[in-house]
């Protein structure tokens, strides 16, 4: 069986596997391992920090500017708005993706200040990672009353 876990403290989602059977003693063994999940823990929890010192309402490059001096203190390995390379059917295009921020050089990170997050913005971070060929996407809205950061795989 296979369930999502809604994390309360960032909403971020967490996918757990259980063994079907009446004796869940052992559950923990049969959890999945969350990709990359130092490094995520890492990212939501300096973006929690700006949340928590600047709070909601203001415009995304301030929020893009305080997110780069936070991954700088907590040593974070980051690139700002590089321009990375995209395919369609083994052609290289010649327009370039350019995420917000690229940690570990593995993480794909989109800042928002919205009033909320839709299917828009998170078909536009599912899209990302799969164009930009990275297994992680992180979607951080920093407009609501409560950070919401979501995970995405690809």
């Amino acid at each position: 069986m296979i369930r999502k876990i809604l994390d309360g403290s960032c909403r971020g989602c967490v996918w757990r596997v259980k063994k079907l059977t009446t004796n869940f003693t052992n559950c923990t063994n049969f959890m999945t391992e969350l990709f990359f999940k130092k490094e995520v823990y890492n990212i939501v929890g300096a973006a929690m920090e700006i949340h928590r010192v600047m709070g909601p309402g203001f415009l995304e490059p301030v929020y893009q500017e305080t997110f780069a001096i936070e991954l700088n203190l907590n040593s974070i390995p980051f690139s700002e708005q590089i321009r990375l390379s995209m395919e369609y059917k083994g052609h290289s295009l010649k327009h370039k993706y350019i995420p917000d921020f690229l940690c570990y050089d593995e993480i794909i990170v989109e800042i928002k200040a919205l009033k909320k997050c839709g299917p828009i913005e998170e078909a536009q971070i599912i899209n990302s990672i799969k164009a930009a060929k990275k297994q992680i996407g992180l979607l951080i809205n920093f407009c609501e009353p409560s950070l919401f950061s979501k995970r995405y795989i690809n």
